[in-house]
């Protein structure tokens, strides 16, 4: 599994013209979490809670506070095309991302996870054509491989 957490004033996914999720922080940032499942990930969930507890407790966010100590918001878009390889010619592989009936309860273990502790989350739609839009602050980017 792997994720791409920014840091953000605001974040939302679109899809057919309907805002399906956003995070909104004016005063403060949260996080906008990319999240590519590979296969073999909802076999075992040690991986989810890695995950969560990364999401929750990077300090990431400004004076090096976390998500869970912060009380920030997550927008949680799952991102197949993170298991992409490119390491040979010019179309990336996608054998290395689960199929979506693998990878859903994942994303969905994963929020639920979040919610447990106490963390607001916003979700995209999972398995449609989202447009996400974010306003990166700093700009603040880590990857984070479980």
């Amino acid at each position: 599994m792997k994720a791409v957490l920014t840091r953000v004033s605001h974040a939302s996914v679109t899809v057919d013209g309907e805002v399906v999720g956003e995070i909104d922080c004016p005063d403060t940032c949260g996080v906008l979490a990319l999240v590519g499942v590979a296969r073999g990930d909802g076999e075992d969930l040690s991986g989810v809670e890695t995950m969560v507890r990364k999401i929750a407790e990077l300090r990431i966010l400004p004076e090096e506070t976390s998500v869970e100590s912060a009380g920030a918001p997550v927008l949680l878009v799952s991102q197949f095309t993170l298991q992409g390889r490119t390491a040979k010619g010019r179309r990336p592989s996608w054998s290395d991302a689960a199929p979506g009936d693998e990878a859903e309860p994942v994303i969905a273990a994963i929020a639920e996870g979040l919610r447990a502790r106490g963390v607001r989350v916003a979700e995209g739609r999972f398995g449609a054509m989202m447009r996400v839009s974010s306003v990166n602050e700093g700009p603040f980017t880590v990857l984070v491989d479980c």
